[in-house]
């Protein structure tokens, strides 16, 4: 790990792994004749090799030897480093024949005279940092070394630095709201598993059944825009927290609510939509604060595939829980988890990058793109943002856009058994199938779409071409569904449809953040609102439809919509700021 360290650093400085720079210079001894250099430690198991590179080093560089004496010692390094320093001239005297001054001091002997010689320019670091038993010792004095030696016995070395303290912090935050998202929805299908040996326990009907499962709207509906107001006010660090607690609480109390009586069970499932309405305006809020434009479309799509795969993993968990430990241990299990995450979140995760007192300036400075960050807004426009043509591009595209993704989400399973002729057992299984393509060809769009970002096509081609991609993707697999012969070309044309259907994600749920990133919120918030409407309305408009006509009617409904949707977005839709 040391060598690698010094290989992948390319100084001197970081071999030990402490991935700490220090000022050139400082680890050669000030005082003539003095043995000082690198750091030496021990590995693990008791290897020497530091020991004997110490010395080499220590004595090659006091004594005249050559600089390849160095090579001799860790010849086996990396030759883009190591093959230059061969031709190197000797060094006598604390001398470099070719520039130095008549200096006898071995500190000059790293820095070049008026900038002549460039023999060691790039060897940024001597100086090292080495922990022993939890205490930092800095080589750079014969003493502290006999310090080290002394601990030895019954010491190890420790890497300063871990490979999940490299992961850059804006990546953690997109991490942990994966995380959130995937509770998220594994929390919210686990009723649609449990709720068939709840009714048979406690003698619901079809319609009670149907009640409860569309109380969670109830609460959800509600906090769409206050949630949206909320993050922009006070920060999407404390909103999105309280959201995944409020719903873990309400979760676990879900099995207690019902042994109570109905009207709690209703009242706890429409408080855990309160909890999970707040959560998508609360993560849009924070990731425009903590994601520069050139990775927001692949960590958007990343965050709403933890949907997608929240839905696979409840779908396929629950089943197991209800059989070996029954109904009640799905959302006592499920619930007890947002604790856990709810401690990672509180510890690492900040409202924005100028809170958080971890991260590196260089990392701020890519966050921020030379723009100081702004305050959180007081009070929110809403004649402005209403004034807006972008604005209502977003809410009739995402009015269209869920018609088409929540009917065929919830109407899917009848499709497959009443259509196709699957028994219930394979129609729950393939209900998996677009959830996990649509985790897949999310984060597939997420790229493409960063990548041309960074190409130089703007901002708004390539938001217009993603949720072009994914209306008419959909519209055309539905149009196909008619003329096809075979349950397994259905279930294909199913799965393309969700498939292209991700590639929203890179289109009009990124699209907030770039019209008006101080809003995020708030105009997440609008448009998910009339995406649920869509949901409730879709829903009932297909059982309808059902009723009178046939398959092929629901389906030109939702394809109809899905070109209103395309011509709407391409003409109103800008991928610039609008509100500042």
């Amino acid at each position: 790990m040391a060598i690698g360290g010094f290989i992948s650093n390319r100084n001197f400085g970081s071999f030990i792994g402490s991935g700490k720079v220090c000022p050139t210079g400082r680890a050669i001894s000030r005082h003539r004749g003095e043995r000082s250099g690198i750091a030496s430690a021990r590995y693990a198991q008791g290897s020497i090799f530091y020991e004997s590179l110490h010395c080499q080093m220590a004595n090659g560089f006091t004594s005249g030897s050559s600089c390849s004496s160095f090579l001799q010692v860790a010849g086996h390094l990396d030759e883009k480093i190591l093959k230059p320093l061969a031709t190197y001239p000797q060094q006598r005297r604390g001398r470099c024949k070719c520039c130095l001054s008549a200096d006898p001091s071995l500190g000059s002997w790293l820095r070049p005279n008026k900038g002549k010689c460039q023999h060691f320019n790039h060897v940024k670091a001597i100086r090292t940092r080495t922990y022993y038993k939890s205490e930092e010792y800095d080589i750079t004095e014969p003493a502290a070394v006999d310090s080290m030696k002394a601990a030895e016995g019954s010491s190890e070395v420790v890497l300063a630095s871990s490979w999940w303290e490299q992961v850059p912090k804006r990546w953690v935050i997109v991490l942990l709201c994966f995380t959130a998202f995937l509770l998220c929805n594994m929390d919210r299908v686990n009723m649609s598993i449990a709720i068939l040996p709840m009714s048979q326990e406690f003698n619901w009907n079809s319609a009670t059944v149907g009640l409860i499962q569309s109380s969670f709207f109830w609460g959800y509906l509600l906090t769409q825009i206050v949630g949206g107001i909320w993050a922009d006010r006070i920060g999407g660090k404390v909103v999105l927290g309280f959201g995944v607690v409020w719903w873990s609480i309400a979760t676990i109390l879900t099995p207690i609510a019902a042994r109570i009586g109905l009207p709690f069970l209703l009242i706890t499932r429409a408080f855990m939509g309160i909890g999970e309405g707040v959560a998508m305006p609360a993560m849009n809020n924070i990731l425009s604060k903590w994601i520069p434009v050139s990775e927001r479309s692949r960590s958007l799509a990343l965050v709403y595939s933890g949907m997608y795969l929240g839905s696979v993993t409840g779908l396929a968990v629950s089943p197991m829980l209800i059989h070996k430990f029954g109904w009640a241990s799905v959302f006592y299990s499920f619930g007890s988890l947002g604790s856990i995450w709810f401690a990672l979140w509180i510890k690492k995760a900040y409202s924005s990058p100028k809170e958080d007192p971890e991260l590196s300036p260089q990392e701020k400075k890519l966050i921020l793109g030379g723009n100081v960050a702004k305050e959180p807004v007081s009070v929110i426009p809403w004649k402005l943002i209403l004034s807006k043509a972008p604005v209502w591009a977003l809410i009739i595209s995402h009015f269209c856009h869920n018609w088409g993704t929540f009917i065929l989400l919830t109407w899917m399973p009848t499709y497959y058994n009443q259509v196709l002729k699957f028994n219930l057992t394979e129609s729950g299984l393939l209900c998996v199938l677009p959830w996990l393509t649509m985790a897949v060809f999310a984060n597939i769009g997420g790229w493409i779409a960063d990548t041309l970002v960074s190409r130089g096509l703007s901002i708004t081609t390539v938001r217009k071409i993603m949720q072009s991609i994914g209306f008419l993707g959909p519209a055309f697999f539905l149009t196909q569904l008619s003329h096809v012969r075979t349950p397994a070309m259905a279930v294909l044309c199913m799965a393309c449809s969700q498939g292209s259907d991700a590639f929203s994600q890179s289109g009009l749920y990124s699209n907030h953040q770039d019209i008006g990133p101080r809003y995020a919120g708030v105009l997440l918030g609008l448009s998910n609102t009339a995406g649920v409407l869509a949901g409730v309305f879709g829903t009932a408009a297909t059982g309808y439809i059902l009723q009178r006509g046939s398959w092929d009617d629901v389906f030109k409904v939702a394809v109809a919509l899905y070109i209103i949707g395309t011509v709407v977005w391409n003409l109103f839709s800008t991928g610039e700021k609008i509100l500042d």
